[in-house]
This record gives structure tokens, C-alpha cells and sequence, in this order.
């Protein structure tokens, strides 16, 4: 019985490490977390099949038990995992913030005259000018009638 266990857990062990390899991004990290996803799969597999070597491992490092050393590699992953998250994050709203600002941009362009676009005119509003029925002007005459 122990034996299937063992084997069904190195099973899920390469399944999520499978998983895990897939996206990515440039070359260098993807690779770099290839290797490491490569080392703890064969970790996890042998801490299954052998539980007594994690043991003296952990006692190598001065931890008393096995599941301990567990417990703070998970914790300095999750803390790794949550600085990646973050910064990935930051990247992502960085580029939105451009893309959008590029969109906006753009729609001022199109929507311009090409005269006065031509011409080196402002395509800028003029302040106080008439652009159209504004939102709240609307709203007023709504609530109202």
C-alpha cells in the first residue's frame, strides 16, 4: 500500500512540475526555472521514496525534523513566489498604463481635422466651447422634466 502512495505522489510531484515549466518569459528565467523545478521534482521524489534522508538532512542543518525543513523551504518560496507576483504586477499595470496612454493618443489624432492637423493647429479643445451635451447636463434635465 505504501508504494502506490509513493508512486501516485511522485506522479503529482511531475504533474504540477510539467505544469508549472509551461509560459513564461524571456529565455534566461524561463531556463533558470526549468532547473529548479527539475531539482525539486527529483527532491520531492526522493524525500517520498527515502522520508528517513530529509530527516538527516534537516539535521545536517541544524533542523530537528524533516517536516520542518519543509516548512521553511515552503515559506521562503511562497515569499519568493510573492515577489515575482508583485513584480510581474507592476510590470503589467506599467504597460497597461502606456498602451492606454498610446489608445488615447491616437483616438485624439484620428478624431482631428487633418487641416488642422496639416496646418500645426491645436487640436486641443478650446476651454468654454461647446463640445456636445456634457453628462451632468443631461442628468439635470433628466431628473428634472
Amino acid at each position: 500500500m505504501q508504494i502506490v502512495v509513493q508512486i501516485a505522489l511522485v506522479l503529482a510531484v511531475i504533474v504540477v512540475s510539467l505544469a508549472l515549466m509551461r509560459g513564461g518569459s524571456n529565455a534566461r528565467h524561463l531556463a533558470i526555472r526549468r532547473i529548479l523545478l527539475i531539482l525539486f521534482a527529483c527532491i520531492a521524489a526522493l524525500s517520498i521514496f527515502f522520508p528517513g534522508l530529509l530527516s538527516h538532512v534537516a539535521r545536517f542543518f541544524g533542523i530537528g525534523r524533516g517536516t520542518d525543513l519543509v516548512l521553511y523551504g515552503l515559506i521562503v518560496s511562497f515569499l519568493v513566489f510573492m515577489a515575482t507576483t508583485y513584480q510581474r504586477f507592476r510590470h503589467m499595470e506599467t504597460a497597461l498604463t502606456k498602451l492606454s496612454r498610446r489608445i488615447a493618443i491616437d483616438e485624439v489624432n484620428r478624431t482631428a481635422s487633418p487641416v488642422a492637423v496639416a496646418a500645426g493647429m491645436s487640436t486641443q479643445p478650446v476651454e468654454g466651447a461647446a463640445s456636445g451635451p456634457r453628462p451632468e447636463t443631461e442628468l439635470g434635465s433628466q431628473a428634472s422634466g
